[in-house]
């Protein structure tokens, strides 16, 4: 499987931070606004709210090296692994220069070490079955496996924890809980602890409750880093939450509950720690990027 270099080099510090967090969001917002154009069909399900992990975490993986197997909420992963962002639009609206040749559509991608698709709990066996194949090759790579709350009840994700503990896998199992399995409150899905479910099988677990990128990325950094020195799994945890609906628009949260929550939108967060000035510039370089990828593979959104 061949990997690829990141597509896109961001500053060092909070200008690059700021910006590429508002690069997801913003692609994100022109997905959404495809589908309200008409412009696409089927459905999409995006990450704002929730770009933090995928800057802070994803973003701290070697895409030459390590995998990333995510799921249905896939874009901002993509991106933060270096995905381009022409491809992933074009795939999306089913052209021939998308990232699978238009045939994937928004759930069902595959660039480089990059794997995703739409089936609750399905990438858990294939991360673990490509862990193995690593560790057997040597090649010190670490597997991030995507994972949501709403996945916690899906039994192959516990066969393969069990396997990656028994054999001594290095994959790390990223579990975003986002407090909401499409409609239905974690409350009401998920017996127990998150945190502990991975723990009976002898796997180390760790969480953090942020939506901040400075503090997510020196934790995933150590959750990574535990993985790779050690070879074994490890269970890792993001309290984060989902600011846009689940899918397109099928939201039916209380909408005071989700205003009540922009004050640890993790953009918002971002912007208070860099100028006016710096963030007019951000915005600039990542419109003027999308642009130009856009007339790259020869689509408009």
């Amino acid at each position: 499987m061949t990997a690829y270099p990141r597509k896109y080099d961001f500053d060092a510090g909070a200008v690059g931070d700021y910006e590429q967090l508002l690069l997801i969001r913003t692609v994100e917002e022109r997905i959404l606004a495809l589908f309200s154009q008409g412009k696409v069909g089927g459905t999409t399900h995006t990450c704002i709210g929730q770009e933090a992990n995928a800057v802070g975490l994803i973003g701290e993986l070697d895409p030459e090296r390590d995998f990333v197997l995510s799921n249905h909420r896939n874009h901002g992963h993509y991106l933060a692994f270096g995905g381009p962002v022409g491809p992933l639009i074009a795939e999306i609206m089913g052209l021939p220069a998308g990232v699978c040749g238009g045939r994937g559509g928004s759930q069902h991608l595959k660039y480089g070490h990059f794997l995703s698709n739409g089936v609750q709990g399905g990438v858990a066996p294939l991360g673990t079955g490509i862990a193995l194949g690593e560790k057997t090759a040597g090649t010190g790579g670490v597997v991030c496996v995507c994972l949501g709350d709403g996945t916690l009840g899906e039994g192959v994700v516990y066969e393969s924890l069990n396997m990656a503990a028994l054999w001594d896998l290095p994959v790390l199992f990223l579990v975003e809980d986002n407090a909401y399995a499409q409609t239905t409150p974690r409350e009401l899905g998920v017996a127990g602890s998150i945190v502990d479910r991975a723990r009976p099988f002898g796997i180390d677990a760790d969480a953090i409750d942020s939506t901040d990128v400075e503090q997510i990325r020196p934790w995933a950094r150590a959750q990574i880093d535990a993985v790779r020195e050690a070879g074994r799994p490890r269970w890792a945890v993001i309290h984060t939450y989902r600011l846009a609906a689940h899918s397109k628009g099928d939201d039916t949260r209380d909408p005071a509950e989700i205003e009540a929550r922009r004050d640890r939108d993790p953009l918002r967060i971002a912007a208070e720690r860099v100028s006016e000035a710096d963030r007019a510039a951000a915005r600039d370089r990542v419109d003027a990027r999308i642009a130009a990828e856009l007339a790259d593979v020869g689509a408009e959104a």
